[in-house]
């Protein structure tokens, strides 16, 4: 690396889940994740709406990749209706999967945002690393598997899956609350 290199900034982290990125690479699987976002349906259902969306699989093909989302921990059964003849599952996705790029033309608007919650966020981590110091060590200890992984980004992972989780909860919160009466 040159000595420009290293003096450069960093702009962002881009986060690749193995669990969550080898389970939608099957393309249908992230738009099965996408209707499952809406609400919770049953296989058959899912089936009906990705016909809807043009997409020609069996039932038994969409059943399959459910299942693949489910073990990921992407999609829980969210509930069961006893019916005629047994028991049917209904999905709901648990995980939003965001696969966008901002256009050039934001970056202004955005850098305007990032130095306003910049001050917020500095605190957050300040309490998380004071305050959960221990938790840390323990879960990146876990995370390595080997002696030589210790130059991984770890701790920075782990950190940002804490703000990430507390982002989609305080999202959901502020939704609620606009649509509350």
């Amino acid at each position: 690396m040159s000595t420009s290199d290293s003096a450069r900034d960093l702009e962002d982290i881009a986060i690749r889940d193995t669990r969550v990125s080898d389970a939608i690479d099957e393309p249908m699987r992230a738009m099965i994740l996408d209707i499952l976002a809406e609400e919770a349906l049953t296989a058959s259902d899912v089936h009906e709406r990705l016909a809807d969306r043009g997409v020609d699989r069996t039932e038994n093909t969409v059943r399959h990749h459910i299942n693949e989302l489910r073990d990921a921990g992407l999609v829980d059964v969210v509930r069961f209706e006893e019916g005629r003849g047994g028991t049917t599952k209904y999905y709901g996705a648990n995980t939003t999967v965001l696969s966008y790029s901002l256009p050039e033309s934001a970056d202004l608007a955005v850098e305007e945002m990032v130095d306003a919650v910049q001050p917020q966020i500095e605190r957050a981590l300040g309490t998380l690393t004071d305050e959960y110091d221990d938790e840390i060590d323990e879960i990146t200890a876990e995370m390595q598997p080997c002696e030589h992984c210790r130059t991984q980004k770890y701790e920075t992972y782990v950190l940002l899956t804490v703000l990430r989780r507390a982002f989609v909860r305080a999202h959901q919160d502020g939704e609620s609350a606009t649509k509350e009466p």
